[in-house]
């Protein structure tokens, strides 16, 4: 069934019987061309473009719980292109033009939101260097935009511009960023994927690796052995753990990121705003709660929960931006495990086995590369060459130093 104005008119004159599921709850099959390891939005979003640009459709995108229950479901939402290196910028613009026309290609209202997105900054170094990302955006077909003081107060005037331990300067806006409902996004490449025949197959987790010789020829699951011609990880800050069992030691670490949710209130931030004096970042939801984060969590984590340190750590800087929304009730929190790799940029690439592909290390970047990321991770999988925006994504460019190292803070995993 097609979405649209008929189909709603349809089933709204017919007591709204005429609706089906989304998509169906696949039992795994003996083989298949290609298994996804995980039914995020990153897995979804490579099944559906193996699918609809390639023509593969033996496809099976396994996840251990359901479909949207790790990071893809525990995010900020925010969609941006506004980065500075040659390796980064070129693909997270190609991610911003497939959010533009996702909801085109899925049929399906993701709530994509072109509100615009704000960084501020606080001294003449920082302004310098918005300058310069700036320039990098606009060399790469992004928009950007270098706001001054007053520019920055005819947009959000309820800021703290003088009264605040950093005093706001400016700051570099991109109109096109904004923000996506991560719940709307899985649904929406899960049922698109879905109707080109790709298995989704909900809680079936990988146990373990088929293999002959060095290669990957399926996986074990908790349903059974299945195989496969290839086989994709795309498993966030479980990839480690994943890439363990196949005998790979990944350059990546697991920290908690956590997010929060206000009470409900009246329009008050209609856009993205970034604090350039510490992280923190804020929009506000259709619903009306302000949604907002900051640092991981400092050491290493698989569980999806956070710790008061650094909830108290986000309500400052939260504060020093916006001192009025020590007011708020928070209602809920949350935390994702983040994938954090030694240079803060993500990797897809085969991998030392072959049959074995690997997506990860996406850091505090992964819903907006969302995407980019399926179409780069299908293009790889299905013509084992890399898409011309992820070229520099390599696995070994830790050992050969070819890193992206947009935060300039080496290799330390917690600080990018």
């Amino acid at each position: 069934m097609r979405y649209s104005f008929l189909s709603l008119l349809k089933n709204g004159l017919t007591g709204q019987s005429g609706w089906k599921p989304a998509w169906r709850d696949a039992a795994p099959k003996p083989a298949y061309d290609v298994i996804i390891v995980g039914g995020g939005g990153h897995g979804l979003a490579t099944a559906f473009y193996l699918a609809s640009e390639h023509g593969i459709r033996n496809i099976a995108v396994i996840e251990k719980g359901h479909i949207g229950s790790g990071n893809a479901g525990r995010n900020t939402t925010i969609i941006r292109s506004n980065y500075l290196l040659p390796g980064n910028e070129p693909f997270y613009e190609w991610s911003m033009k497939l959010w533009e026309g996702l909801e085109q290609a899925l049929n399906y209202n993701a709530m994509v939101s072109q509100r615009g997105i704000l960084n501020l900054y606080h001294s003449d170094a920082q302004r310098d260097a918005y300058a310069r990302r700036g320039n990098a955006m606009r060399l790469a077909g992004a928009d950007s935009e270098l706001l001054d003081r007053d520019g920055v107060r005819a947009m959000y005037p309820f800021l703290d511009f003088d009264n605040a331990r950093f005093p706001i300067q400016g700051g570099l806006a991109q109109r096109r960023g904004g923000t996506a409902r991560h719940d709307a996004v899985v649904w929406g490449y899960a049922r698109a994927a879905d109707q080109l025949g790709v298995d989704i197959v909900q809680n079936c987790e990988v146990t373990g690796f088929l293999t002959e010789g060095d290669a990957i020829v399926g996986v074990e699951t908790s349903r059974g052995a299945i195989r496969a011609k290839k086989v994709g990880l795309a498993v966030a800050g479980s990839s480690s753990r994943v890439a363990k069992q196949a005998g790979l030691k990944l350059p990546l670490e697991s920290h908690v990121l956590q997010a929060f949710v206000s009470e409900g209130l009246k329009p008050l931030v209609d856009g993205v705003i970034t604090f350039g004096a510490g992280h923190f970042y804020i929009s506000q939801s259709d619903k009306g709660g302000l949604v907002f984060g900051g640092d991981i969590d400092g050491y290493n984590s698989y569980a999806q929960r956070g710790n008061l340190p650094v909830v108290e750590d986000v309500a400052e800087s939260g504060m020093a931006l916006m001192p009025r929304i020590g007011r708020l009730r928070l209602l809920r929190m949350w935390g994702g495990i983040m994938d954090m790799s030694m240079d803060g940029s993500p990797i897809i690439d085969r991998t030392p086995r072959p049959g074995l592909y690997l997506n990860s290390g996406w850091c505090y970047g992964g819903f907006k590369a969302t995407p980019a990321s399926g179409w780069c991770f299908a293009h790889l999988l299905a013509t084992d060459a890399d898409h011309a925006t992820a070229t520099a994504f390599k696995l070994d460019r830790f050992r050969t130093g070819h890193l992206i190292d947009e935060k300039g803070v080496g290799a330390q995993p917690n600080l990018h």
